[in-house]
Protein backbone atom coordinates (compact mmCIF):
# COMPACT_ATOMS: atom_id res chain seq x y z
CA UNK A 1 0.00 0.00 0.00
CA UNK A 2 2.91 2.35 0.68
CA UNK A 3 4.06 1.93 -2.92
CA UNK A 4 0.60 2.92 -4.12
CA UNK A 5 0.62 5.89 -1.78
CA UNK A 6 3.87 7.18 -3.25
CA UNK A 7 2.72 6.47 -6.78
CA UNK A 8 -0.68 8.16 -6.42
CA UNK A 9 0.78 11.14 -4.58
CA UNK A 10 3.37 11.56 -7.35
CA UNK A 11 0.65 11.35 -9.99
CA UNK A 12 -1.44 14.01 -8.24
CA UNK A 13 1.59 16.32 -8.04
CA UNK A 14 2.37 15.66 -11.72
CA UNK A 15 -1.26 16.33 -12.60
CA UNK A 16 -1.23 19.66 -10.75
CA UNK A 17 2.05 20.75 -12.37
CA UNK A 18 0.76 19.74 -15.81
CA UNK A 19 -2.49 21.67 -15.37
CA UNK A 20 -0.64 24.73 -14.09
CA UNK A 21 1.93 24.56 -16.89
CA UNK A 22 -0.71 24.19 -19.59
CA UNK A 23 -2.56 27.15 -18.10
CA UNK A 24 0.64 29.21 -18.01
CA UNK A 25 1.10 28.45 -21.70
CA UNK A 26 -2.54 29.59 -22.20
CA UNK A 27 -3.53 26.27 -23.74
CA UNK A 28 -6.90 26.50 -22.01
CA UNK A 29 -7.56 30.16 -22.83
CA UNK A 30 -10.87 30.68 -24.63
CA UNK A 31 -12.14 34.08 -25.71
CA UNK A 32 -15.51 32.74 -26.89
CA UNK A 33 -17.28 33.47 -23.58
CA UNK A 34 -17.35 29.79 -22.66
CA UNK A 35 -15.19 27.01 -21.27
CA UNK A 36 -13.64 25.32 -24.31
CA UNK A 37 -12.84 21.79 -25.40
CA UNK A 38 -9.30 21.93 -24.00
CA UNK A 39 -10.60 22.51 -20.47
CA UNK A 40 -13.17 19.74 -20.95
CA UNK A 41 -10.48 17.27 -22.00
CA UNK A 42 -8.27 18.25 -19.06
CA UNK A 43 -11.18 17.75 -16.65
CA UNK A 44 -12.52 14.47 -18.05
CA UNK A 45 -9.21 12.66 -18.69
CA UNK A 46 -8.28 12.17 -14.99
CA UNK A 47 -11.79 10.89 -14.28
CA UNK A 48 -11.50 8.34 -17.08
CA UNK A 49 -8.05 7.23 -15.93
CA UNK A 50 -9.28 6.81 -12.36
CA UNK A 51 -12.38 4.89 -13.48
CA UNK A 52 -10.43 2.48 -15.67
CA UNK A 53 -7.71 1.97 -13.06
CA UNK A 54 -10.27 1.41 -10.32
CA UNK A 55 -12.23 -1.06 -12.46
CA UNK A 56 -9.25 -3.07 -13.71
CA UNK A 57 -6.81 -3.13 -10.78
CA UNK A 58 -7.81 -4.93 -7.59
CA UNK A 59 -4.77 -3.58 -5.73
CA UNK A 60 -5.57 0.00 -6.68
CA UNK A 61 -9.17 -0.57 -5.70
CA UNK A 62 -8.06 -1.91 -2.31
CA UNK A 63 -5.77 1.08 -1.86
CA UNK A 64 -8.45 3.67 -2.60
CA UNK A 65 -10.99 1.93 -0.38
CA UNK A 66 -8.46 1.86 2.47
CA UNK A 67 -8.27 5.66 2.53
CA UNK A 68 -9.88 7.40 5.48
CA UNK A 69 -13.32 8.71 4.37
CA UNK A 70 -13.20 11.43 7.02
CA UNK A 71 -9.95 12.77 5.59
CA UNK A 72 -11.26 12.70 2.02
CA UNK A 73 -14.43 14.47 3.15
CA UNK A 74 -12.51 17.09 5.15
CA UNK A 75 -10.53 17.92 2.01
CA UNK A 76 -13.77 19.26 0.50
CA UNK A 77 -13.44 22.22 2.90
CA UNK A 78 -11.18 23.73 0.24
CA UNK A 79 -14.37 24.47 -1.66
CA UNK A 80 -14.93 27.47 0.56
CA UNK A 81 -12.88 29.23 -2.11
CA UNK A 82 -16.19 29.34 -3.98
CA UNK A 83 -16.64 32.78 -2.41
CA UNK A 84 -14.17 33.94 -5.08
CA UNK A 85 -16.79 33.31 -7.77
CA UNK A 86 -19.33 35.43 -5.90
CA UNK A 87 -16.84 38.28 -5.45
CA UNK A 88 -15.87 38.20 -9.12
CA UNK A 89 -19.51 38.20 -10.17
CA UNK A 90 -20.09 41.29 -8.00
CA UNK A 91 -17.31 42.96 -9.98
CA UNK A 92 -18.87 41.79 -13.28
CA UNK A 93 -15.88 39.57 -14.01
CA UNK A 94 -17.88 36.32 -14.17
CA UNK A 95 -21.47 35.74 -15.34
CA UNK A 96 -24.04 35.48 -12.57
CA UNK A 97 -25.69 32.41 -14.10
CA UNK A 98 -22.48 30.49 -13.40
CA UNK A 99 -20.80 32.29 -10.51
CA UNK A 100 -23.70 32.44 -8.05
CA UNK A 101 -24.86 28.78 -8.17
CA UNK A 102 -21.27 27.51 -8.36
CA UNK A 103 -20.00 29.86 -5.67
CA UNK A 104 -22.77 29.37 -3.13
CA UNK A 105 -22.91 25.63 -3.84
CA UNK A 106 -19.19 25.22 -3.23
CA UNK A 107 -19.36 27.32 -0.07
CA UNK A 108 -22.20 25.18 1.27
CA UNK A 109 -20.23 21.98 0.68
CA UNK A 110 -17.01 23.47 2.02
CA UNK A 111 -18.67 24.87 5.15
CA UNK A 112 -20.27 21.54 6.06
CA UNK A 113 -17.35 19.25 5.14
CA UNK A 114 -15.80 19.18 8.62
CA UNK A 115 -19.14 18.41 10.27
CA UNK A 116 -19.90 15.61 7.80
CA UNK A 117 -16.43 14.12 8.31
CA UNK A 118 -16.82 14.29 12.08
CA UNK A 119 -20.42 13.19 12.53
CA UNK A 120 -21.65 11.38 9.41
CA UNK A 121 -18.70 9.21 8.33
CA UNK A 122 -20.07 6.21 10.22
CA UNK A 123 -22.30 3.24 9.33
CA UNK A 124 -25.13 4.53 11.53
CA UNK A 125 -25.25 7.71 9.41
CA UNK A 126 -24.39 6.03 6.13
CA UNK A 127 -27.38 7.29 4.15
CA UNK A 128 -26.84 10.88 5.25
CA UNK A 129 -23.13 10.57 4.45
CA UNK A 130 -23.84 9.26 0.95
CA UNK A 131 -26.51 11.92 0.40
CA UNK A 132 -24.04 14.69 1.20
CA UNK A 133 -21.43 13.18 -1.12
CA UNK A 134 -24.02 13.05 -3.93
CA UNK A 135 -24.92 16.68 -3.29
CA UNK A 136 -21.25 17.53 -3.64
CA UNK A 137 -21.07 15.80 -7.02
CA UNK A 138 -24.28 17.49 -8.18
CA UNK A 139 -22.80 20.87 -7.26
CA UNK A 140 -19.67 20.15 -9.31
CA UNK A 141 -21.60 18.82 -12.30
CA UNK A 142 -24.04 21.74 -12.29
CA UNK A 143 -21.17 24.24 -12.06
CA UNK A 144 -19.44 22.66 -15.06
CA UNK A 145 -22.72 22.53 -16.99
CA UNK A 146 -23.50 26.18 -16.30
CA UNK A 147 -19.95 27.15 -17.15
CA UNK A 148 -20.12 25.49 -20.56
CA UNK A 149 -23.58 26.85 -21.37
CA UNK A 150 -23.27 30.36 -19.88
CA UNK A 151 -22.84 31.94 -23.30
CA UNK A 152 -26.10 30.42 -24.56
CA UNK A 153 -28.08 31.07 -21.40
CA UNK A 154 -26.82 34.60 -20.77
CA UNK A 155 -25.08 35.90 -23.91
CA UNK A 156 -24.84 39.51 -22.72
CA UNK A 157 -23.36 38.78 -19.30
CA UNK A 158 -19.66 38.73 -18.38
CA UNK A 159 -17.29 36.33 -20.13
CA UNK A 160 -16.15 32.93 -18.87
CA UNK A 161 -12.61 33.82 -19.98
CA UNK A 162 -11.27 34.10 -16.39
CA UNK A 163 -12.07 30.40 -15.84
CA UNK A 164 -9.74 29.45 -18.71
CA UNK A 165 -6.62 31.28 -17.47
CA UNK A 166 -4.58 31.15 -14.26
CA UNK A 167 -5.36 30.89 -11.44
CA UNK A 168 -9.05 30.00 -11.97
CA UNK A 169 -8.28 27.53 -14.76
CA UNK A 170 -6.99 25.17 -12.05
CA UNK A 171 -10.53 24.84 -10.73
CA UNK A 172 -12.03 22.94 -13.71
CA UNK A 173 -8.78 21.23 -14.76
CA UNK A 174 -7.58 20.05 -11.33
CA UNK A 175 -9.82 20.72 -8.34
CA UNK A 176 -13.18 19.71 -9.85
CA UNK A 177 -12.06 16.25 -11.04
CA UNK A 178 -10.01 15.68 -7.87
CA UNK A 179 -12.94 16.50 -5.58
CA UNK A 180 -15.23 14.37 -7.75
CA UNK A 181 -12.89 11.41 -7.30
CA UNK A 182 -12.89 11.97 -3.53
CA UNK A 183 -16.70 11.97 -3.53
CA UNK A 184 -16.85 8.76 -5.56
CA UNK A 185 -14.39 6.96 -3.29
CA UNK A 186 -16.39 7.96 -0.22
CA UNK A 187 -19.64 6.76 -1.74
CA UNK A 188 -18.17 3.38 -2.71
CA UNK A 189 -16.67 3.02 0.76
CA UNK A 190 -19.94 3.87 2.49
CA UNK A 191 -21.88 1.41 0.38
CA UNK A 192 -19.64 -1.35 1.75
CA UNK A 193 -19.84 -0.34 5.39
CA UNK A 194 -21.09 -2.93 7.85
CA UNK A 195 -22.15 -2.71 11.47
CA UNK A 196 -18.66 -3.56 12.68
CA UNK A 197 -17.00 -0.77 10.70
CA UNK A 198 -14.82 1.56 12.73
CA UNK A 199 -13.45 4.75 11.25
CA UNK A 200 -9.67 4.77 11.22
CA UNK A 201 -7.27 7.37 9.94
CA UNK A 202 -5.22 5.84 7.17
CA UNK A 203 -1.70 7.12 6.60
CA UNK A 204 -2.73 7.65 3.00
CA UNK A 205 -5.44 10.15 3.87
CA UNK A 206 -3.32 13.06 5.20
CA UNK A 207 -0.83 12.58 2.38
CA UNK A 208 -3.60 12.99 -0.17
CA UNK A 209 -4.86 16.09 1.57
CA UNK A 210 -1.35 17.54 1.57
CA UNK A 211 -1.03 16.82 -2.13
CA UNK A 212 -3.83 19.25 -2.93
Amino acid sequence: MKNYLRLVTSLIVFWFISAASASALQLFRNNANRVGIAVAIAAVTPLLIFSLWFARSQKFRQFTLSLDPATLTSAQAWRLIGFTFVLLQARSVLPAIFALPAGYGDMAIGATAAFVAWKLATPTRRNAFIFWQVLGIIDLVSAVTLGTTARLLSPHDASMLPMTVLPLSLVPTFLVPLFTIFHVICIVQAMQWKAGFQRTHSAAGPAHQAAI
